[in-house]
């Protein structure tokens, strides 16, 4: 069964996430790559304001191509998520909910989401058309020095992913190959 989920996703919602749950997400969520994780890190760090409020947000790591004439985005299918596990512990502790990307994390992160009740979802690589066709709008609001990788706020409905780890640290990357093994 797929569950749909309401952007922002609050701790509640986050800590009933299982492994292996089909979402729908719609509403809003950001985007970020190391470059802006290290701005928004560095500004934390300064006690300067951020650019968005980070209190139950949800972050996807892409990097759109540019938007065909009349499209409101490019491509955005979901990029390695290993490049942020630097920063992804601070943020969370200042109310980072949600993380969607593709592949594993670190065992840093899967603590500091236990620890703050945080779900990590998985978005289909090479997917990134079907993708971009869930985000209805897309606009940069931060580090627009960065060209594709500044950040963008966007508005999804119906943006398909999956749990991958839960806020329980239960991780589909370990579980999942188990259910298939030869016994």
């Amino acid at each position: 069964m797929t569950r749909s989920i309401r952007l922002p996703l609050n701790e509640r919602e986050a800590r009933a996430l299982r492994a292996g749950d089909s979402v729908l997400l719609s509403g809003v969520l950001y985007t970020g790559r190391d470059a802006a994780h290290k701005r928004l890190c560095r500004l934390l760090a300064e006690g300067k304001p951020l650019p968005f409020d980070l209190r139950d947000a949800t972050i996807y790591y892409v990097v759109p191509t540019p938007a065909r004439p009349g499209a409101v985005i490019g491509s955005a299918g979901p990029t390695t998520s290993y490049r942020m596990d630097s920063y992804a512990p601070l943020l969370l502790a200042h109310g980072l909910r949600g993380m969607i990307g593709k592949g594993y994390r670190s065992p840093e992160v899967i603590a500091a989401m236990q620890a703050h009740g945080a779900v990590y979802f998985g978005a289909v690589g090479g997917a990134a058309a079907l993708i971009a066709g869930h985000i209805e709008a897309s606009e940069v609001i931060a580090f627009d020095d960065l060209g594709t990788e500044a950040i963008r706020k966007l508005t999804v409905r119906d943006f398909p992913a999956f749990v991958v780890i839960d806020s329980l640290g239960n991780n589909l990357y370990e579980t999942g190959p188990a259910q298939w093994r030869a016994p």
